[in-house]
């Protein structure tokens, strides 16, 4: 099977081809695939789709060697649940690729904290895919579970007060 790096933009209205211009630049002979929803890019190196099917999808973050996304909390998460190596990219208000600058700080706290490499301005994608080779992700766990217990600690001692004041 061939080597495969996926490339995913999510779904906003905003455009997203500055990511799409620094993958161009790599020096691979990896197949790279887009999902690029909204944002149009012409290029004989990337196979590009705007929408991709959600089993599709899961079959293609499988295969991949490599993800590259924009800073998406489920295009980071669901990748990472599979142990995925993955070059986060925020998305910037600046340039109009987003309504704020919120993905900055979400790839910022996900690479900081070892679980993906994050790719900023300025910075050499080719270098950063070099880095993904030796790459560990750590491990992610959800804490899905913790904060539904929570919750529902919550919600009885709420119920259990309000039981008493009646």
């Amino acid at each position: 099977m061939d080597l495969l790096i996926l490339v995913t933009l999510g779904t906003q209205f905003e455009p997203f081809d500055r990511l799409l211009k620094e993958v161009q630049k790599l020096k691979t002979d990896e197949k790279i695939i887009v999902q690029a929803g909204h944002t149009k890019f012409e290029s004989d190196k990337m196979e590009i789709i705007d929408f991709i099917p959600y089993e599709k999808m899961n079959e293609l973050v499988d295969e991949a060697r490599v993800i590259i996304t924009h800073g998406g909390t489920g295009s980071i998460v669901e990748p990472l649940k599979k142990g995925k190596i993955i070059i986060g990219c925020a998305r910037l208000e600046k340039y109009g690729e987003h309504v704020d600058n919120h993905q900055t700080e979400l790839v910022s706290i996900f690479a900081d904290q070892g679980y993906i490499l994050e790719f900023k301005e300025g910075d050499d994608m080719n270098v950063l895919l070099k880095k993904a080779e030796s790459f560990v992700p750590k491990k992610y766990t959800s804490n899905t579970n913790v904060f539904i217990e929570k919750l529902e600690n919550k919600i009885d001692s709420y119920l259990s007060k309000r039981e008493k004041d009646i």
